[in-house]
C-alpha cells in the first residue's frame, strides 16, 4: 500500500467529497489505485466554493486485513501473534471507550511489535519496523504511536497523545493478563482485577513484565489501576477464542 499525497486530485472516487464544506479532517470510503480504501481527507477551512485543488488526501488507511497480512509476514511465533491480537483487542476496546477511531487504534495494537521477531534488540526493534510501515504507506500518526511505546524512542516520540499513552498502557498489561490466564483453569473466564493484582505481587511470576510500566499505564490513561486492569480483561475476554482460550 502506498501513500497518496497529491493536490488537486480530480478522480471520480473523490466526487463523493464534493458536498463537504467544513474545516478539519474526515474519513471516507473510496478507491485508490483501483482498490477499496479508507482515506483521511483534510480541508483547509469552511468554504462554500471548496474545490478539489484545496482538498488533500493525507494518506490511505491500512485495513485490518492488510495489517494482519503484514504481521504474519514478519511474525511466525504463535505467542507473538497472540500478544498482537491481545493488544489489538485492548486498543480497540479503549478506542471505543474514548470515542476514538476503533479501526486505526486496532491497527496500531496489531502492528506494535510486528518487527520484534526479526529485530528483537533495541533500538532496531520498532525503528526497523517503522521504516517498513512508512514504505507500506501507514499513516505517520500511527507509525509514531508504535515508535513511542519503546522507551528508547520517547525522547523523539513522547507519550503526549492519547493514542500513544494508551498503547503504552496496554502493552505490558496485556502480556501479564495473558500470563495469568494461562495458569488459571478457567483462563480469562471469571478473572478479576484482584486476581491480577495478587499475581503482580509475586515477583517470580512473569518476571519479565514490568510492574512499574503497568502502574504507569493506568496513570497515563487516567484510571485507577483496578479499573485499567478490568478494561483489559474485558477486552481480552471478547477475543477469547482468538487467544487460544476457547
Amino acid at each position: 500500500m502506498k501513500p497518496c499525497m497529491r493536490h488537486g486530485t480530480q478522480s471520480p472516487a473523490l466526487r463523493f467529497a464534493q458536498n463537504v464544506r467544513t474545516e478539519g479532517t474526515t474519513f471516507m470510503q473510496t478507491v485508490v489505485r483501483g482498490r477499496p480504501r479508507m482515506v483521511r481527507l483534510c480541508f483547509p477551512g469552511p468554504n462554500p466554493r471548496l474545490s478539489f485543488s484545496s482538498l488533500r488526501i493525507v494518506c490511505s488507511i491500512m485495513t485490518r486485513d492488510e495489517a494482519w497480512k503484514l504481521l504474519t509476514e514478519f511474525t511466525q511465533s504463535d505467542s507473538l501473534r497472540k500478544h498482537a491480537l491481545a493488544v489489538e483487542a485492548a486498543m480497540r476496546h479503549y478506542a471505543a471507550h474514548f470515542n476514538e477511531n476503533v479501526e486505526r487504534w486496532g491497527v496500531v495494537g496489531l502492528l506494535h511489535d510486528f518487527d520484534y521477531e526479526r529485530w528483537p534488540n533495541p533500538p532496531e526493534h520498532t525503528r526497523a519496523g517503522a521504516a517498513i510501515l512508512r514504505e507500506r504507506g501507514l499513516d505517520e500518526e500511527l507509525v509514531t504511536a508504535i515508535m513511542s511505546h519503546a522507551d528508547w524512542n520517547q525522547d523523539q516520540y513522547p507519550l503526549d497523545t492519547l493514542l500513544r499513552r494508551t498503547l503504552y498502557a496496554v502493552d505490558e498489561l496485556c502480556g501479564f493478563v495473558m500470563a495469568v490466564a494461562y495458569v488459571r483453569p478457567e483462563h480469562l473466564t471469571g478473572m478479576t482485577p484482584s486476581s491480577v493484582r495478587k499475581k503482580m505481587k509475586q515477583k517470580a511470576f512473569a518476571a519479565a513484565v514490568s510492574r512499574e510500566a503497568i502502574e504507569k499505564g493506568a496513570t497515563l490513561v487516567g484510571l485507577p489501576l483496578d479499573d485499567h486492569i478490568q478494561h483489559v480483561i474485558t477486552a481480552l475476554q471478547g477475543v477469547n477464542s482468538d487467544l487460544g482460550f476457547a
